[in-house]
């Protein structure tokens, strides 16, 4: 189970496990409203399903196409949604001394599940070394900070981006 292949299906369960903390054991969104504007007026639920199916959509994809490019759009996606996700958790739990529902699974799952990922990734070969992950994490700092700055049509317009990466990279960067 070392495999990029095998360990990129942990990720949604992890997601999975993450939702529940979140909003069914505490309520994140309360939590949130404290803190943040309201800019958000998808349910949680959705949320859940939109961000399952795209994470789901990318798994198939390199299932089937297997190249960096395919890995790239994965790592980022990972990136934004779980690893700054956790890191958003964790500084902010600190920062205004309150308990943000999602620290726990953030740090029992998301971390060390990526943290295998995007190992097996370099060992890989789907990334040539670790300026590429701090290239992914500076997109993924980006989005996640222009998703909760602006809201839902971040997603969109990231997974459209995605999709243009995806099709550029495979014809122009990693032609296999």
């Amino acid at each position: 189970m070392t495999k990029f292949k095998n360990l990129i299906i942990l990720s949604p369960l992890a997601y999975v496990l993450h939702h529940f903390e979140e909003h069914i054991i505490f309520n994140f969104r309360d939590w949130r409203l404290t803190y943040f504007q309201d800019n958000n007026s998808l349910s949680t639920e959705e949320v859940l399903v939109r961000l399952l199916v795209v994470l789901l959509i990318f798994i198939f994809v390199h299932s089937v196409r297997k190249n960096k490019g395919s890995a790239h759009v994965l790592l980022y996606f990972l990136m934004t949604t779980q690893v700054v996700n956790v890191f958003f958790h964790i500084f902010f739990s600190l920062y205004f001394l309150d308990f943000s529902p999602g620290v726990i699974t953030g740090i029992l799952f998301y971390l060390p599940i990526n943290y295998l990922i995007f190992k097996a990734a370099i060992n890989e070969g789907l990334l040539n070394n670790t300026k590429e992950i701090a290239f992914i994490f500076v997109l993924g700092v980006s989005t996640f900070a222009l998703f909760e700055y602006i809201g839902p049509v971040v997603m969109q317009i990231s997974f459209l981006l995605s999709i243009t990466y995806y099709f550029f990279s495979t014809k122009y960067i990693h032609s296999n």
